[in-house]
């Protein structure tokens, strides 16, 4: 195991899958680790794994207050010097356009998106005064759409451009910004969006359900098989280390096999000619 000399970083959703993986990873390459959970239970499962310098924190990046109460938790422990910053909690609002509830869409960009900004601001002055790194968990998502997912795709699309604004305005202080761009990942996260769907389809109602139902059913197969085929958590991990530890990181990080091939699709392809190779993989 490294000494520990990195300094330190703070990770927000670490309870659970991409997010304890990287946690643990970066304790074991030598960092203090300010793990975010939102209960402390999760924190305690998450230190019990990891060596002593791993602490839990409590933050929720929709709340002001906690946010603000971590931040100041890290400024006590770190001398106001932050090494890196993993904006990582996320969450997934499925369904079509027509039938997504406001409030559910609202949720979805306040955890993903301005949840995000917010935790950036508050630990920002730290990560300036050690000239340190940020990093944005984004998706291949955020590159391309597919139905029944817009609330999702439009957050990670607001968080490539918000990272790709950072990473200019933040090149004078000698201070790096990357973006992870994982595809299909074998983690909780999706069976939480697989767990959101009952939620949608009751919000649409018996007219909407007529319509998109069979369509839901035959996605909802698609993203069963596509988590099944994903890559370990602990690969995600591994592109996050090399971006808050080499001294030339990547500004995008694509992660898995099928991220990769999507990207360079979407790139290559005309929009239409990518939108049927969508709905035959989705059988829509």
């Amino acid at each position: 195991m490294s000494t520990r000399v990195r300094g330190a970083v703070v990770i927000t959703g670490s309870s659970t899958g991409i997010g304890r993986a990287t946690a643990l990873a970066l304790d074991r390459q030598g960092f203090e680790v300010f793990a975010g959970v939102r209960r402390p239970e999760d924190g305690e499962a998450l230190r019990a794994s990891a060596s002593g310098s791993l602490e839990p924190l409590i933050v929720d990046v929709t709340d002001g207050a906690s946010i603000a109460a971590a931040a100041a938790r890290v400024r006590e422990a770190t001398g106001a010097r932050l090494a890196g910053l993993v904006n990582n909690a996320g969450v997934v609002v499925p369904g079509p356009v027509e039938g997504i509830e406001l409030d559910e869409l609202r949720r979805q960009l306040e955890v993903n998106v301005v949840g995000q900004v917010a935790v950036t601001q508050a630990f920002l002055s730290m990560i300036r005064a050690a000239r340190g790194r940020v990093v944005f968990m984004s998706s291949i998502g955020g590159r391309m759409s597919v139905p029944h997912l817009s609330p999702y795709h439009a957050s990670k699309h607001a968080l490539e451009a918000i990272g790709d604004s950072l990473r200019q305005e933040m090149r004078r202080f000698g201070v790096g910004v990357a973006i992870i761009e994982p595809g299909a990942v074998a983690t909780p996260f999706w069976d939480k969006g697989l767990g959101e769907a009952p939620k949608a389809r009751a919000a649409m109602g018996a007219d909407l359900l007529a319509i998109y139902g069979d369509e839901l059913d035959r996605i909802e197969a698609a993203s069963e098989r596509t988590a099944a085929r994903g890559v370990p958590p602990e690969r995600v991990a591994d592109a996050v280390v090399h971006a808050l530890t080499d001294a030339k990181p990547r500004t995008r990080y694509l992660v898995g096999t099928d991220a990769k091939l999507q990207a360079a699709m979407r790139t290559v392809l005309p929009a239409r000619v990518f939108d049927r190779l969508i709905a035959r993989e989705l059988g829509t």
